[in-house]
């Protein structure tokens, strides 16, 4: 499995038939044309498309701000500028601001990699209403993702069998089954997407993100950076100091890690939330229904999982919910407070037999629509994440690093250490050990780190603000739960970014919300 460095918009599909898609968009029109000067086509949005999740088209914001997409053609190659394009999908809704009011467009990236920030933007766009009284709220699909020329994998019927396999293997057959099925899924990316892997590093990203804000007519890029996203903004601030304007990074990622040490920071980032989940459910007035105790919850869970490596229970006929889907519905349902109350209504049914309401979180995790189409942000996430990543870990590394992945979480240190698996034999070399996000000269960036945040842990914000450089990071530490910080509605962390984005006013580094 994928390590499980997902964002807030994990349910937003991989399908064959969007081949002919991603090999057509990579065209060569636009030789000899300087991309900087084109100009964008801003139509009505249409509906989603699988690759960024099915669904509806956006619809007009209360105010009537109607919702406007286009295409941005980049450079396949940066490194061949005057080469093939690829066509990078563009959402946007229009300030409410008049005159000296606007400032510019504030463009998100709300992480994974994968995630698709033109179905994602619409979807929280209430969270965001007071920026838009001074910004354009701007999102794309970066270069691989969604409607972007996106990364093929494997079918739906496969991803299925990929998703439902035991993730941690017991035995030799078992470890063998899972490095097969992990070289099959990787293989097929190879297969179906060759021409676009070599071209979705971050730091190609980033230089999408630098053509965006010119062809938008922005001198400065102002941006909104969450999880995967901070490393993203991390990157560009590194290649663009100067082009920074007002920037924020919310839900840290530590660039300063290597695969191996961001997932074993996970592995405790997720046991710190399962340990609070338990303590908040027996610390209410009425009876937890999942345990006595807080070690009670997390003994059950642990018994449940165990008992499903043996003998998976119903899920979502005509699917049954096996180890590993149990642990991803966990997972996904402890990156939000908001998701606790599923996860005890999962767990108690789960009990009696009924693994349907854990299923549906795991599809959530690993963006699988109802009607059994997935979107594309499995694939995408491993095209991107080892494409950047230079190490390789086999299955003998893997199990000389079990006990210590074990000791940060007994529930989820094997899942998460087999997860390292993801990039063995991969098409593509990975760039780096890890990002290089120094950025001397660049204006003040907001970095904002959640202490109990399980998917990109506290100690990331510290990292990213030492790495930016003096002068640069600005820290601020919310006290609360949760993947991010700005969207958990608190007051103190909203006035702060607010203004900063809205009024360039930097607050005190160290300022502590609660």
């Amino acid at each position: 499995m994928p390590t499980l460095l997902r964002l807030r918009a994990a349910a937003l599909t991989a399908s064959a038939v969007l081949l002919s898609t991603v090999l057509a968009g990579c065209g060569d029109d636009a030789k000899d044309e300087d991309v900087t000067r084109q100009e964008l086509s801003w139509k009505a949005c249409p509906a989603p498309d699988e690759a960024q999740g099915g669904g509806p088209a956006p619809t007009p914001l209360p105010d009537d701000g109607e919702w406007q997409c286009a295409t941005m053609k980049a450079p396949l190659d940066w490194s061949d500028p005057k080469g093939d394009t690829i066509g990078l999908e563009l959402i946007r809704v229009r300030t409410t601001g008049t005159g000296n009011e606007r400032i510019g467009s504030l463009v998100f990236n709300f992480g994974g990699p994968g995630g698709s920030g033109v179905a994602t933007l619409p979807a929280f766009a209430k969270d965001y209403e007071k920026l838009r009284t001074r910004y354009d709220l701007v999102s794309f699909d970066p270069r691989g993702v969604g409607r972007s020329d996106p990364v093929i994998c494997e079918n739906d019927q496969q991803l299925d069998a990929y998703f439902q396999q035991d993730g941690t293997p017991d035995d030799a057959a078992e470890r063998t089954q899972l490095l097969d099925s992990t070289k099959e899924f990787n293989d097929a990316c190879e297969q179906n997407s060759e021409k676009v892997l070599p071209h979705v590093r971050t730091t190609d990203a980033a230089r999408d993100l630098d053509l965006m804000r010119q062809v938008l007519g922005d001198d400065k890029l102002h941006y909104f950076g969450i999880s995967y996203g901070t490393e993203l903004g991390g990157v560009y601030a590194h290649l663009f100091p100067k082009r920074v304007g007002r920037a924020v990074f919310d839900a840290v990622v530590n660039p300063t890690q290597d695969p191996e040490q961001s997932s074993l920071g996970q592995t405790k980032g997720f046991q710190l939330a399962l340990d609070n989940f338990a303590e908040d459910c027996v610390s209410k007035t009425e009876e937890c229904p999942i345990g006595d105790s807080a070690q009670d919850v997390k003994d059950r869970i642990a018994r449940l999982l165990s008992d499903l490596d043996r003998t998976p229970i119903p899920g979502i006929f005509p699917r049954q919910l096996t180890q590993t889907a149990a642990t991803s519905g966990i997972l996904q349902a402890l990156y939000s407070q908001d998701f606790w109350e599923f996860l005890t209504d999962g767990l108690e049914e789960a009990y009696d037999g009924d693994g349907s309401t854990l299923m549906l979180l795991s599809d959530s995790m690993n963006g699988r629509s109802e009607n059994g189409e997935y979107d594309n942000s499995t694939a995408a996430f491993t095209a991107i994440s080892c494409a950047d990543a230079k190490p390789r870990y086999d299955a003998a590394y893997v199990e000389r690093r079990l006990p210590e992945f074990r000791a940060a979480s007994p529930l989820f240190g094997d899942s998460l250490a087999w997860s390292m698996i993801g990039c063995t034999d991969w098409a593509v070399a990975g760039a780096a050990d890890h990002p290089d996000v120094s950025a001397p000269g660049s204006a003040p960036i907001l970095v904002v780190g959640n202490t109990g945040d399980p998917a990109t842990p506290y100690e990331g914000a510290r990292a990213m603000v030492n790495a930016l450089g003096k002068g640069v990071g600005v820290e601020l530490t919310y006290r609360g739960q949760g993947h991010g910080a700005y969207d958990s509605k608190n007051r103190c962390v909203q006035d702060a970014v607010n203004g900063y984005l809205l009024d360039g006013k930097v607050p005190p580094t160290g300022t502590v919300c609660t």
